[in-house]
């Protein structure tokens, strides 16, 4: 293995779908403890063997900066000029994907030990989370988007199956299939795209291949539309699996399902898949400065919206789930900026302190008997001095203030918005053969309707026509600038809810006083170690995870942005931008200053609860309070205008096709014909000698008739 790294990744993968299996076959029959090994020694196995990778990748890149591990395992599909591999890629990052995964993903399956100890399903439970990692792992080291597809429709389908997991409640399976509807709906643009991909790329969607075809100014024949509308369908994909307006609201549901899902779907797994999908085809997003203005702008209004209806929220569960709506619209601001490395360093971070934050909510409602509502909490910092202090840590990092991790990677997005803008010189040299040939064909055609020979073509008109297009393509992207400065105004604003109501939320949970049951107060106590010790180690790494990505010495601390340039280099190359340290510091203080204000803001009004004063502020917004409290109405709006139409549709179809042709026609109507014709036979059938010896004659009388 030593000699050959790349041999790691299949074992990777498959030693999660492993110990899948084995929990699903045969779990009910074993010891629960068994149970409990086989799920965390699979994970730990492939966190161990990622490390090993991920060493090995870090020793060959001193090397060679694009140094990459490919293992190709067999041939999956081959038809005609198609085909498709099963064959696995390690690059810096999908060797950043897999750390997350493995080492959020095992903390996740320790903390459950205790939290799911006393459910009848955890045979069942943690077959379901295993197979989430594989499907993760899946989708991260795949080499092509056949197999990324694979992965991507695998959290799909466990994340169902989680979300559900207590499916004879009726509220938790409809959860569940809200998000299996939601994320199909945003599957279709995916689709649609990767077959497009097929199109243009010569029957393959290996990356590899695809990084060629879209690197060759020359030999290109994608314009700027076409390549427009892939990243267009590719972002509706995204959109759906990383909960973007408008198909943000399956992940506020998803807390139906046990908190630890909750936090690895959240922090280590399936709302990240759409933002690394976007980073992993940078050199295709690039390209197109109008789809990435689209994701920049579509990621901030989900910031800004998801943080605000985070304010008023009363369950933990749920203001943690509209913060990571919000914190994911800071990664699409990102990866829509062309800040690739920035969006990806805030999906690490966010990993870690968003566990933390879900584990230590999961461990309050243990500690309170399945008590979500924060109205009911308060007082709780001496009785769980664990959770309150990691859950602090975790809010700090959240809000964004030094030196913890949240801190340096939101403050990279914020900075890189505004620094970084299309190079549109290096865009108008590879869509330059573009514009001549569609130059050529307008005058193609103009020479054809004059009554002329497509030979007659002036070869002046189509350089005045290329430099036309030329030209407006230009003038639309420069009017574009304005986008991010609205993006920056909006992820501003939304840091400034987010710090008010992570530090609203602490408050009402850990300080004044006890506002539930006093007898369930006394009851409550700290988290048991294997609940304890996740919290610790995420806790540790939301402080020091930020350190990695530091922006002094002019970026040359800047050791995650550095790791990541051989993968991202293409999309770097068609984005420009400099930032003076004066303006960067000028920003970050900014930032401070933002954060520092929310948390000041919650700080004056919750340090003892809630109080009158927030009771008649409450009132004195009512309808701005109202509307927040009910999320816009956009599930009602949904219902009305979606789910109710759709549903009056199949039971009229149901009713029409279903029971009157299928039922009706096709089973009942052969068995019907049958009986009319024995019933015919019946009338016959008298039982009086006479009408036989009369049916007699006349069958006779007839054949005579014939004969004759």
């Amino acid at each position: 293995m030593e000699n050959n790294p790349a041999i790691l990744l299949p074992i990777i993968v498959l030693l999660p779908l492993l110990g899948g299996i084995v929990n699903g076959l045969i779990g009910k029959r074993l010891p629960k403890q068994a149970t409990y090994f086989v799920a965390n020694a699979a994970v730990l196995g492939s966190f161990a063997l990622s490390v090993q990778a991920f060493l090995a990748l870090r020793t060959a890149t001193v090397v060679n900066p694009d140094a990459a591990f490919r293992f190709e395992a067999f041939r999956w599909i081959a038809a005609g000029s198609y085909s498709f591999d099963m064959a696995f890629l390690l690059d810096p990052l999908s060797a950043v994907m897999i750390l997350v995964v493995t080492g959020v993903g095992f903390l996740v399956h320790l903390y459950s030990t205790a939290y799911m100890d006393h459910d009848a399903g955890i045979a069942r439970y943690f077959s379901y989370l295993n197979l989430f990692i594989f499907s993760m792992l899946m989708l991260v080291l795949g080499k092509n988007l056949a197999m990324l597809f694979i992965g991507w429709e695998g959290v799909g389908a466990c994340s169902y199956l989680l979300i559900g997991f207590w499916f004879k409640d009726m509220d938790k399976a409809e959860a569940g299939q809200k998000a299996f509807v939601v994320n199909r709906i945003g599957d279709i643009g995916f689709v649609v795209a990767i077959f497009l991909l097929l199109a243009y790329g010569n029957g393959s969607v290996d990356y590899d291949a695809l990084k060629s075809m879209f690197s060759d100014k020359v030999a290109t024949v994608a314009h700027a539309p076409t390549i427009t509308l892939i990243c267009l369908l590719l972002f509706v994909g995204a959109a759906g699996k990383s909960a973007q307006i408008p198909l943000y609201v399956w992940l506020p549901d998803a807390m139906a399902g046990p908190t630890p899902v909750s936090a690895l779907i959240h922090a280590a797994t399936m709302v990240t898949a759409g933002v690394y999908m976007i980073a992993r085809l940078n050199f295709l997003f690039a390209l197109s400065p109008h789809a990435m203005t689209v994701v920049m702008l579509v990621g901030a209004l989900t910031a800004l919206v998801a943080a605000s209806i985070g304010l008023v929220q009363n369950d933990i569960k749920k203001v943690l789930a509209y913060s990571t709506v919000s914190q994911l619209g800071y990664m699409f601001i990102a990866v829509g900026a062309g800040a690739f490395a920035a969006g990806i360093f805030h999906l690490f971070t966010h990993a870690f302190f968003k566990a933390c934050l879900f584990l230590g909510a999961g461990a309050v409602i243990h500690a309170l008997h399945h008590e979500q509502d924060i109205r009911k909490m308060g007082g709780l910092a001496k009785k769980l001095p664990v959770i309150r202090t990691t859950f602090l840590v975790s809010c700090i990092a959240i809000a964004g203030l030094p030196p913890l991790a949240g801190f340096f990677s939101k403050d990279a997005i914020l900075a890189e918005t505004v620094a970084f803008h299309p190079d549109l010189d290096r865009l108008e040299k590879y869509y330059g053969p573009g514009f001549q040939r569609q130059a050529e064909t307008h005058a193609v055609g103009a020479a054809i309707r004059a009554g002329k020979s497509p030979g007659e073509v002036d070869r002046a008109d189509v350089t005045k026509k290329a430099a036309e297009l030329k030209a407006e393509w230009r003038a639309s992207v420069e009017r574009l600038a304005v986008a991010r400065k609205i993006a920056f105004a909006l992820g501003l604003l939304a840091a400034l809810m987010t710090a008010f109501y992570m530090f609203r939320l602490y408050l009402m949970t850990f300080s004044g006083s006890y506002r539930g049951d006093h007898h369930t107060y006394d009851h409550a106590h700290d988290a048991p170690w294997p609940m304890g010790v996740p919290l610790q180690i995420l806790a540790v790494l939301s402080v020091c995870a930020g350190w990695l990505g530091t922006p002094f010495n002019h970026g040359h601390w800047n050791k995650f942005s550095q790791w990541l340039d051989p993968v991202l280099a293409r999309g770097k190359e068609l984005v420009t931008g400099h930032l003076e340290p004066a303006v960067e510091y000028g920003l970050m203080g900014l930032s401070v200053a933002v954060a520092a204000t929310g948390v000041a803001l919650a700080w004056s009004l919750y340090k003892a609860g809630p109080t009158e004063k927030t009771a008649q502020m409450a009132q004195s917004l009512r309808p701005i309070y109202a509307t927040l409290l009910n999320k816009y109405w956009v599930d009602e709006a949904y219902h009305a205008v979606l789910v109710l139409p759709l549903r009056w549709i199949s039971q009229f179809l149901f009713q029409l096709v279903d029971r009157l042709l299928v039922d009706g026609l096709m089973v009942r109507g052969p068995g019907m014909v049958l009986i009319g014709f024995s019933h015919l036979g019946r009338l016959v059938q008298t039982g009086e000698v006479q009408t036989y010896l009369v049916g007699v004659a006349v069958g006779l009388a007839a054949l005579t008739w014939y004969l004759i």
